[in-house]
């Protein structure tokens, strides 16, 4: 894939993110929800950087198993049922996606929701990736 990401001067400089991205292959994956579900099918982590880190770290996986890497993530968006905890902890979980995912940021949204599938999820991570 080539991805050619897009930070407009018009636009408050994105910080973990990127604005736009226009991406070019011949596949496209399109990653269903992620938690912090463990191989048994159970929540693991009490924390919201516990969770996020399993989470990211299933779609990573999912990821690699349709053959990309984190490059070709072109859209991912976290869900959270706790915006305010979310932002509280995003230094943090900023680190957690530069460890596990790179710099290359997709396009991305965080979106505050009432709650998740499994009860116990503080966070769930869905995107799409463009492979060569």
């Amino acid at each position: 894939m080539t991805a050619e990401r897009l930070n407009p001067p018009e636009l408050s400089p994105p910080t973990g993110f990127s604005h736009a991205v226009v991406a070019t292959g011949t596949r496209v994956v399109f990653l269903a929800g992620q938690t912090a579900l463990d191989t048994d099918g159970k929540v693991t982590g009490d924390t919201l950087p516990a969770q996020f880190e399993q989470a990211l770290t299933n779609l990573l996986t999912a990821l690699r198993a349709a053959g990309g890497t984190p490059a070709d993530l072109a859209r991912v968006t976290v869900y959270a049922t706790d915006v305010a905890a979310y932002r509280t902890h995003a230094a943090e979980l900023g680190r957690t996606w530069r460890r596990l995912a790179g710099r290359d940021y997709p396009a991305m949204a965080v979106v505050e929701v009432v709650r998740l599938w499994d009860e116990r999820a503080l966070v769930e991570l869905d995107g799409f990736a463009v492979l060569p």
